[in-house]
């Protein structure tokens, strides 16, 4: 079931990021179709997961993957939310520290064995979780960045100032998430 779900996400996710590329393309609109060129590429990133023995991610993560993808592709960059919402860029880096922070935890579980996971401490878990989100958050403000030297000059708009709100947004997420684990560490 679950492997069906991803190639049909995948394929839904990719058509969809085709379209949009081919018709910006043919409008001459480079940064939209640069856009809808790489959802292509991060839309089949899932696909590899079937690759693997033994798929580490539930349904709700890849679900919240492509939902992720489609409000920071679609709706951010080719709809212009990033433009118009002021508060659109802040949201979603916080949301990128809870969903990478979550799947720090799920990683946890697939990786550390359940006997030994008793005698992890909470605090290396919520420093794990922690660690990952910001990891993210530092890995999307270096794509910014090079994105800008390279590209498009769009998406680091506000400089240094957007760059640290973001990487604070995407700290906050993160806490959440390390939060959680710490707490929840025994029933994990």
């Amino acid at each position: 079931m679950k492997r069906a779900i991803i190639i049909i996400l995948s394929i839904l996710f990719i058509i969809f990021m085709a379209i949009l590329c081919i018709y910006y393309l043919m409008k001459g609109d480079s940064s939209r179709w640069q856009v809808a060129l790489g959802g292509i590429f991060a839309s089949a990133l899932p696909l590899s997961l079937l690759l693997l023995k033994k798929n580490p991610f539930n349904i709700p993560i890849i679900c919240t993957y492509y939902i992720f993808l489609f409000c920071t592709l679609y709706l951010g960059s080719i709809a212009s939310f990033y433009l118009h919402l002021k508060w659109w860029d802040s949201t979603l880096h916080f949301f990128k520290g809870i969903f990478i922070g979550l799947v720090g935890i799920v990683l946890y579980k697939r990786l550390i064995p359940r006997n030994v996971r008793k005698d992890v401490s909470h605090w290396m878990l919520f420093l794990f979780t922690l660690s990952l989100a910001v990891l993210a958050s530092v890995l999307w403000e270096i794509y910014e960045f090079v994105g800008d030297l390279t590209f498009a000059h769009t998406m680091q708009r506000g400089g240094n100032k957007d760059t640290m709100y973001d990487l604070l947004c995407g700290l906050a997420g993160g806490l959440i998430a390390a939060l959680y684990s710490f707490v929840r560490k025994q029933k994990l």
